[in-house]
């Protein structure tokens, strides 16, 4: 669907968007399969579509979160993001996508991933513009209507704790920062970076590190919230900072924020963070356990322990398989 079809559909009618192909061999990543950034970017498409439809306006991303990745997706194989408004706030709107998968020859389909995304719907004048008030009409919109206003609660929650954490050069920790200029080739219909392509390169980064400290394969299995505070615009300098802030058993939980600002200057502006888990993997793709990481500066022990916290505040939302229609 493009921009101007949107702009003309009926206000508040359509509340799903279905994406259909098959996943390009320019998909996939480094090992041949399609990883977790290319899909959270697939997410982003559909996400974006569905808020603009029912809002009629223009919708910028204000949160991905609870991302289970259960399988990647192969190239060659047919897929299918489905994306539907779950929640109306008065100018925002949370919607549930599904990704699911299958390979074109049989007839088994494969769910992939299931998250919640947040987008705020905008005026011509880039404002915060009220939208279509949504009203469940089955049993799985109800749940998924409650769940939402239930992990609003847990993302506030979560959001009070990360802002007391301070991340500094006062570290320890494997640690990898990318650097370089948002390519007019990110850009989305507000003329921005795109959210997805942004996720992507957070993902990216965070595997650098996992596997720079696992020294073997790592893959992306649980995203706790893409948080995205201003946007970001071509030309910009973008800097993505990775950290490893804790580990359990096969897991590694990466810290990651992008700054990014006019190259003309010195100062960048946090822009986007997120905490990604991932899980070393042996030769036969089967978890193995990863050296533990034994923080000893107070910066990193806090960290640590905010890991932990976060951990505990994540098990209360009581869901890590998708929800079926």
């Amino acid at each position: 669907m493009r921009l101007s079809e949107i702009e003309h559909a009926h206000v508040g009618g359509q509340k799903s968007v279905v994406l259909r192909f098959l996943a390009a061999p320019m998909d996939a990543n480094v090992r041949g399969y399609v990883g977790g950034g290319k899909i959270l970017e697939w997410i982003d498409k559909a996400g974006y579509a569905a808020a603009a439809a029912w809002s009629g306006h223009y919708s910028v991303t204000g949160y991905v979160g609870n991302i289970h990745l259960h399988r990647v997706v192969n190239v060659g194989d047919m897929v299918e993001v489905e994306a539907r408004v779950v929640y109306t706030g008065r100018t925002s709107l949370q919607v549930v996508c599904t990704v699911t998968s299958h390979n074109p020859r049989e007839d088994v389909r494969v769910t992939n991933t299931q998250c919640l995304l947040v987008f705020v719907a905008m005026d011509a004048d880039g404002k915060p513009t009220p939208v279509p008030p949504f009203t469940p009409e089955d049993d799985w919109e109800r749940e998924e209507n409650e769940r939402a206003q239930m992990l609003t609660a847990v993302r506030r929650e979560v959001e009070e704790a990360m802002a007391v954490q301070v991340y500094s050069d006062a570290t320890e920790t494997c640690r990898e920062t990318l650097r370089f200029l948002a390519a007019p080739t990110d850009v989305n219909w507000g003329g921005k970076v795109h959210g997805g392509y942004v996720m992507h390169w957070i993902m990216t980064a965070g595997k650098l590190v996992a596997e720079r400290w696992f020294h073997g394969h790592a893959r992306a299995t649980y995203a706790g919230g893409f948080r995205f505070y201003r946007p970001m615009y071509i030309g910009d300098i973008v800097e993505v900072d990775a950290r490893l802030i804790y580990t359990d058993g096969s897991e590694m939980h990466v810290s990651v924020w992008v700054r990014s600002g006019d190259p003309r200057r010195t100062e960048l502006q946090t822009t986007t963070h997120c905490t990604i888990v991932y899980t070393a993997l042996g030769e036969d793709d089967h978890e193995v356990p990863v050296r533990p990481w034994v923080p000893r500066l107070p910066e990193d022990r806090a960290l640590e322990r905010h890991a932990t916290d976060l951990i505990q505040i994540r098990s209360r939302l009581g869901r890590s398989q998708p929800h079926q229609y």
